[in-house]
């Protein structure tokens, strides 16, 4: 069997290169644009022991399972199943009470942390817009693999759902930065002033927060 690659040609690369992506786990070949694609496959195989030792250092899954443990802003809350409740997600103190089938429970649970991450994000970033005195179109959740939020030129604003599962202090910092956006289309030193005066606090521990444990929270919700 020969290795699972997604392979990128880069007008840049000048050799090749591999790279396993801490969030997804998938192995990334970067090669030049006329490289001889099965010379470069075959060179990949051969790098199946670097690839496995990286691949084991990736976090496990942990996937919305009855008994699970799994977070949720500063804290952990418990998946639990019970067949007395309807197959609704209900939050009871620590517990997250979902019955109704087990096939499908996974499903049910990430609308869950889905809807609750839209409510929790909007109002936090109407929070922020009012006091910059800023307008924002609209706030939408996804799931990007690369980016925790982004504002477009409308006004639009758009979060990875799984910031609800960072500590608030994070999240809260990720709304900031991007409501800055709306004052400050760039990265500059003004953007940054309004981004901390918006935070009400250095953003930077937020910032190396999601450098350090961003990757795990792709896991959440996975099996593998």
């Amino acid at each position: 069997m020969t290795v699972d690659v997604d392979v990128v040609r880069n007008a840049r690369s000048r050799g090749m290169r591999l790279a396993v992506d801490p969030r997804s786990g998938r192995v990334r070949l970067t090669i030049p644009p006329r490289a001889s694609l099965r010379n470069a496959l075959a060179w990949a195989e051969e790098q199946r022991g670097w690839i496995e030792r990286q691949q084991a250092k990736l976090p496990e899954g942990r996937p919305f399972e009855p008994g699970a443990l799994v977070p949720l802003e500063d804290d952990e809350i418990e998946i639990v199943w019970p067949t007395t409740v309807g197959r609704t997600p209900r939050l009871d103190g620590s517990r997250l009470l979902c019955g109704g089938p087990r096939e499908g429970l996974e499903r049910r649970i990430e609308r869950w942390f889905r809807t609750e991450a839209l409510r929790i994000l909007s109002e936090e970033t109407a929070e922020y817009a009012d006091k910059a005195g800023v307008r924002v179109t609209g706030v939408s959740i996804g799931d990007p693999r690369g980016r925790w939020g982004s504002c477009a030129a409308s006004g639009a604003i758009r979060y990875s759902w799984r910031l609800i599962l960072a500590p608030s202090f994070v999240r809260r910092a990720t709304v900031a930065h991007e409501v800055a956006h709306r004052v400050h289309m760039n990265h500059s030193p003004a953007f940054h002033r309004v981004t901390r005066e918006l935070f009400g606090a250095d953003p930077g521990p937020a910032r190396e927060w999601l450098r350090r444990h961003g990757a795990g929270l792709h896991w959440v919700g996975r099996t593998v």
